[in-house]
């Protein structure tokens, strides 16, 4: 189960350790800039895009694309981290929930452009993950897309090899995507890719088949 309180503690400096993480190529954030910038390249091929954000978290990635014309709906669990986010996009639309939980009721019938997710999804387990997607899948317009920048590994070779070589500091209380199985639990509901941004991080992009 999620700790939201964990989190709010971690608010105040969490794009610092995340930072430094990143700049020292370390579990579990090594590549974080990458995605960050990969997505973001992504989102910006479209104008005034429509985007939801899961796990909006401080707003790192969701203010910089606010700031280029985007239309922001950002969800995150804590409170503390949407206090920070909020100042970033006074017109943007919150939500504190809990996505575990599914979507906040207010979306429902909502569609989005891109549907982005960064470092959030681990926390759900596979099953969840599984049908979490399948219900985001309705939510997108056409030609939209789900882009989920997350710890992950192409398969389960790379994930147990990570998991070896990081030990000491292993989170068994998440639950790290694997590609090759996940591609197989949604066979036939949408297209994936996958790319590889470290040793321990990559990108998916899901689009309805």
């Amino acid at each position: 189960m999620i700790d939201c309180n964990e989190f709010d503690m971690w608010a105040g400096n969490y794009d610092e350790e995340v930072q430094i993480a990143d700049d020292n190529n370390d579990y579990p954030f090594a590549g974080y800039k990458a995605i960050m910038n990969s997505i973001y390249a992504a989102v910006m091929k479209k104008n005034s895009a429509s985007i939801l954000d899961i796990g909006v978290g401080t707003g790192t990635l969701a203010a910089a694309l606010y700031a280029c014309g985007h239309r922001v709906t950002g969800i995150d669990f804590a409170s503390e981290m949407l206090a920070i986010a909020k100042p970033k996009m006074p017109d943007a639309t919150f939500y504190q929930y809990d996505f575990a939980n599914g979507l906040p009721p207010g979306i429902a019938e909502t569609k989005y452009d891109f549907i982005i997710s960064t470092y959030a999804l681990h926390h759900l387990n596979d099953g969840q993950k599984v049908t979490f997607i399948k219900a985001l899948l309705p939510h997108l317009t056409e030609n939209g897309a789900i882009l989920i920048g997350d710890i992950g590994f192409p398969t389960k070779v790379e994930f147990s090899e990570c998991k070896a070589q990081n030990a000491d500091d292993w989170d068994d209380n998440e639950y790290y995507f694997v590609f090759s199985e996940l591609i197989d639990a949604l066979k036939g509901t949408c297209a994936m890719t996958y790319e590889q941004m470290s040793h321990c991080s990559g990108i998916m992009e899901i689009r309805p088949s």
